[in-house]
């Protein structure tokens, strides 16, 4: 068995929405390295900068814009690589919004809508668009950005729109897991600890939030992008092939305790 090579997704064609920057940065980069056509959608051509720089790797990534909250337009450029003879086989769900430090009382309408027309119906629409051709295709890996604030809820900052999106996807995950897998296509999410983005580490607030973060973790430390997207390859490739509706945690211990 040659191991190693259930890792590579040569020949396949993999869709990264936000995949800009942080986590989704290092996302398209482990699915480039593996082998793979990597097309990432962001609101603009700009947002995707640092991804089009990848280029000279030698990677081939493209970009195709929009938002995830429009659904036509998830749906259009699913058909259009389907059109083209290149369907997605590999869908990764990263776009997202945070929003923390709002006790559930002072959250508007407004708040709350966003979260989960971002978090959510954003998840859906794309799995929707790309999973529609993966399932007349007969294969394709799905993976969703959750949260281990969807397993469990955050102190001490409040956020109960922010951890209830991502509850919401990780039980969408294990919804359409179960729906497409007689069809081959696989759906899994990964559930990350705090990550050092500048979502993170740039916020003033969570100045005082860190300490007490760090001590209810078992590792002592918050995560890297690269850590979650070395999970996301994983979740992508053969290498997890008996693996559908699956919550992979990757929080350094944080949901033990």
């Amino acid at each position: 068995m040659a191991y190693l090579e259930r890792f590579r997704l040569d020949g396949e064609v993999a869709v990264v929405t936000g995949g800009g920057r942080a986590i989704g940065l290092c996302c398209v980069e482990a699915l480039a390295e593996a082998g793979a056509s990597v097309v990432v959608i962001e609101r603009n051509e700009a947002d995707a900068a640092e991804a089009l720089a990848l280029r000279a790797k030698g990677y081939r990534i493209e970009v195709a814009t929009g938002d995830v909250t429009e659904s036509a337009r998830m749906t259009a450029i699913a058909d259009a690589l389907a059109a083209e003879g290149r369907p997605a086989t590999v869908l990764v769900n990263n776009a997202g919004i945070g929003q923390s430090g709002i006790d559930a009382q002072d959250l508007t309408d407004a708040d709350w809508l966003r979260m989960m027309d971002v978090n959510l119906n954003g998840v859906f629409w794309c799995a929707r668009a790309f999973g529609g051709h993966m399932v007349r295709l007969g294969r394709g890996s799905i993976v969703n950005l959750g949260s281990m604030s969807g397993i469990i809820a955050n102190r001490p900052q409040p956020q109960t729109a922010y951890n209830v999106s991502k509850a919401a996807v990780h039980h969408l995950t294990r919804s359409l897991a179960g729906e497409w897998a007689a069809q081959g296509v696989r759906v899994n999410a990964v559930a990350p600890t705090y990550i050092e983005t500048p979502m993170v580490t740039k916020i003033e607030s969570n100045r005082d939030r860190i300490p007490i973060w760090l001590n209810d973790t078992p590792m002592g430390r918050m995560g890297t992008p690269d850590e979650v997207a070395s999970s996301v390859l994983f979740l992508a490739s053969r290498a997890s092939s008996l693996m559908t509706g699956a919550i992979v945690s990757v929080d350094a211990g944080f949901t033990c305790w």
